[in-house]
């Protein structure tokens, strides 16, 4: 009997721990670009992308995230939403993380769904423009590094959809006003966007780089398989993680930090991603 409570002890033990590492240990996924759009001066430019925090810790202060983030020794942080969650809305913990990363490099943000879920959207907003982040809301930037130029759009989470005015209808329209503002069309063009199911819309809007969250990884992966399930795409979901192409358009996924409905990640372990731009 004493034999059989240790072995389910160690189990347990091993159980927990397992799903602790796979929920808070920290993983860096090095995406490289190349295009021969990507200018000279942009050449070895870095971009950090962090993803669908939910309000969650990692340490006191946010420091083992801020500490992995600025050992990457990025020139821009992009974050694309999900900064917050709404049904747990907590934005100290997410306030604390900006305030960091806003002393490493320019922070440029969008929003997701759980922003406008949450009904707290309009005080979080000019709490992240105090800190000094760019919030960006179906705008574009322009970009300058060593004398070049690239275009930076970021467009708003479309979960203010109606039945009469669909999400993709709501993400066409903020896309279109965002690239009207963009001052050099041919110049090399990244977007940031919550949606990866909105794929097609990005191609067909000849963006260059895109830059998504939302699926959460799929949540569970499975060897050979990949995400099992993620918002608005179901199961078995076609956009959950790393790198995907159509025609020229490249939209990378961040698995995303928290956890929001489903509370547990299965060999989906909380994911940076950098990105660095290669000039061909």
């Amino acid at each position: 009997m004493r034999k059989k409570l240790i072995i389910i002890f160690a189990i347990l033990t091993a159980t927990v721990f397992f799903l602790f590492f796979q929920n808070n240990a920290l993983v860096t996924t090095d995406l490289p670009i190349h295009s021969e759009k990507i200018p000279e001066g942009f050449e070895g430019y870095k971009i950090v992308q962090l993803s669908d925090l939910h309000s969650k810790s990692f340490g006191k202060n946010q420091r083992y995230l801020v500490q992995k983030v600025s050992q990457l020794k990025p020139n821009m942080i992009v974050f694309t939403g999900d900064l917050v969650d709404s049904k747990k809305y907590d934005e100290d913990a997410s306030l604390v993380l900006m305030e960091e990363l806003v002393q490493i490099a320019p922070v440029y943000y969008v929003t997701g769904n759980h922003e406008w879920w949450s009904g707290k959207f309009e005080s979080l907003e000019g709490k992240l423009t105090d800190i000094g982040v760019k919030v960006m809301r179906n705008t574009a930037e322009e970009i300058t590094h060593d004398g070049s130029k690239i275009q930076l759009v970021g467009i708003d989470d479309p979960a203010k959809a109606t039945e009469s005015y669909g999400e993709r209808s709501l993400a066409e329209e903020a896309l279109k006003h965002s690239l009207a503002s963009v001052t050099e069309s041919d110049s090399f063009t990244v977007l940031l966007a919550h949606r990866p199911e909105l794929f097609s819309l990005y191609s067909q809007s000849k963006i260059d780089l895109v830059f998504s969250g939302h699926a959460h990884g799929g949540q569970v992966r499975l060897p050979f398989i990949g995400g099992l399930i993620a918002p608005n795409q179901g199961l078995f979901p076609d956009y959950t993680a790393g790198k995907y192409t159509h025609d020229r358009t490249t939209m990378i996924v961040n698995r995303g930090l928290g956890n929001s409905i489903i509370p547990l990640r299965i060999l989906n372990r909380p994911e940076i991603i950098v990105v660095t731009l290669n000039s061909e």
